[in-house]
């Protein structure tokens, strides 16, 4: 992924779930020099996002960052999962990306 594309990316990240204008974008993910160099400097980077289907549009042409389904969490193993029933702390779970769901 490209700077360009990196900071639109981490622009639209600020903003979960919330459409933004392509103008919008130009303006806040790039800084004003960059702005004022070129007001139209995103619209090819935003192209290619939505090709590579980073981000969607929707009718009215504004775009948002598509938030990938995150994986369920995990107990860090039974015997702790126990413990912490027992103290009441639920909170020591991890995601398990190498094994599957058990």
């Amino acid at each position: 992924m490209q700077a360009k594309e990196r900071d639109i990316c981490t622009y639209l990240k600020s903003l979960p779930g919330q459409f933004v204008s392509a103008r919008e974008i130009a303006r806040r993910a790039g800084g004003k020099s960059r702005h004022r160099e070129n007001p139209h400097w995103a619209a090819p980077v935003i192209a290619k996002l939505l090709e590579k289907k980073v981000i969607e549009t929707d009718s009215a042409h504004n775009y948002r960052l598509i938030v990938k389904e995150r994986k369920p969490k995990r107990w860090i193993s039974p015997q702790m999962k126990k413990i912490l029933e027992a103290n009441g702390n639920f909170t020591h779970v991890i995601e398990n990306e190498d094994s599957p769901e058990a």
